[in-house]
């Protein structure tokens, strides 16, 4: 009998803590320079919270919204702005059921090397804005944008 090792792990990129201050940084500041009050959050590359901010003017509703923004932006590497289209089709309708699924711009995956090391989600402008606002945080750290 012949026996095959096989890899039992495998290393996994995620965004740092100092990365995820910054990009809340940068993405406050964006905010304020597009005159919107937001909440921001940064996820990992599982979609667990690393960072995260709410200006003293965010409505509490955005408190949720910027956090699934970016499990949503995490999950499967995709900006939620191009989940409205995925989900028109009958075949993968049933995700728009899924809890934290958000299909409303603001939440772009953070890419590094080709990697999904994160999401950011922003909440607080309309849905455009709050985009707005997310990828302009990533450029400024230096982050590839997925369309």
């Amino acid at each position: 009998m012949q026996t095959t090792q096989i890899s039992r792990s495998f290393p996994a990129a995620s965004i740092t803590a100092s990365a995820a201050t910054t990009l809340i940084a940068a993405a406050s500041a964006a905010a304020r320079d597009l005159g919107i009050a937001v909440t921001i959050a940064v996820s990992d590359n599982a979609g667990h919270l690393k960072a995260f901010e709410r200006a003293d003017s965010a409505a509490f509703l955005t408190v949720d919204v910027a956090i699934d923004k970016a499990w949503t932006a995490a999950s499967f590497g995709l900006p939620t702005h191009t989940w409205t289209a995925i989900i028109s089709n009958d075949v993968v309708a049933q995700l728009a059921h899924r809890p934290r699924l958000v299909a409303v711009g603001g939440g772009c995956p953070i890419i590094d090397n080709g990697k999904v090391i994160g999401g950011i989600g922003i909440s607080g402008g309309n849905a455009l804005q709050d985009q707005q606002a997310a990828e302009i945080a990533l450029r400024a750290l230096g982050f590839e944008i997925k369309a």
